[in-house]
């Protein structure tokens, strides 16, 4: 386990965001965040891919992140997304999440402009120059195009405020790597990962599924952190099924959105240009839920 940025560890929910009649639900964003903080998840991270901070307006993007540190008030650390492709940007976002009482910034890799590794590392120094603040890197390469290399990674864990690393590569090697050679906190991005990242030194997960079964996916963590493997192999292949379709059925996060209404939270559509599911992957979901456990 990294010694950097391990108050992070744990279970992070990448928490969705809920719309009602096409503008952020506060309310039920509210609820949200005492949910969590009543079902003992560690840490809440708003405004990432899985609150579809593409589609929020910048305005939106800063409302979300000040709410859930307003809800939260210490009761639950907050994670706040602030990656963004523009360098600028995500200063300016990094910034007021840090004024609004967030507890680290989650920053993914500059997406679309497929910088070179040294443009990767300038600009995470860049915002780690300017706002003295807490960074979690978050390595994506499906959805940024580009893979932020071992190499990179470890030399901005030299950076005083880069803590941790959300890792999204799906590639033990690559995990491997960054815990061999760098003492930077390592969370699984992806569900179905966590377990396997843990066996290698990860220290938990920022966990889709999370919004869903917090506390099958916390008792996941908990029971490896214990040194009970045996009992988080088994909660890895109840979660599995689940894990999968949150990823398998439908882009991120059309599926987890599905099953939160289905179970009853009332955090609206996703927006376009995503799309609800079908009736056949409406009913997929339905019978995982109810295998799980979750749904009659």
């Amino acid at each position: 386990m990294g010694n950097k940025g391990s108050q992070f560890a744990g279970v992070t929910v990448a928490l969705v965001t809920p719309f009602k009649d096409g503008a952020v639900d506060e309310a039920m964003l509210r609820k949200l965040v005492d949910w969590h903080v009543e079902v003992g998840t560690d840490c809440i991270s708003p405004c990432g891919t899985t609150g579809e901070s593409p589609t929020l307006s910048h305005d939106e993007h800063e409302r979300v992140i000040a709410i859930v540190c307003e809800q939260a008030a210490g009761r639950v650390k907050v994670i706040a997304g602030t990656g963004s492709n523009s360098t600028a940007e995500a200063v300016r976002l990094t910034e007021r999440a840090k004024a609004d009482g967030a507890d680290a910034a989650l920053m993914v890799a500059p997406y679309y402009n497929k910088p070179t590794q040294e443009g990767f590392y300038q600009h995470f120094r860049t915002v780690a120059d300017t706002v003295d603040f807490p960074i979690v890197l978050y390595n994506i390469p499906g959805r940024t195009s580009k893979n932020m290399e071992p190499e990179t990674i470890c030399r901005l864990a030299e950076l005083e405020q880069v803590v941790a690393i959300k890792e999204s590569t799906g590639s033990i090697d690559q995990a491997s790597a960054i815990l061999a050679d760098c003492d930077l906190t390592l969370l699984s991005g992806d569900d179905s990962m966590t377990l396997p990242l843990m066996s290698i030194g990860g220290s938990g997960v920022v966990s889709v599924a999370a919004n869903i079964v917090p506390r099958e996916v916390k008792a996941l963590v908990s029971s490896f952190a214990e040194g009970n493997a045996a009992q988080a192999k088994q909660m890895h292949c109840k979660l599995f099924p689940l894990c999968r379709d949150m990823l398998s059925l439908s882009t991120n996060p059309i599926p987890v959105k599905t099953a939160m209404r289905l179970l009853g939270h009332e955090v609206g559509d996703v927006r376009l240009p995503l799309v609800p599911l079908t009736e056949v992957e409406i009913a997929t979901l339905k019978r995982t839920l109810g295998s799980f456990g979750v749904m009659g």
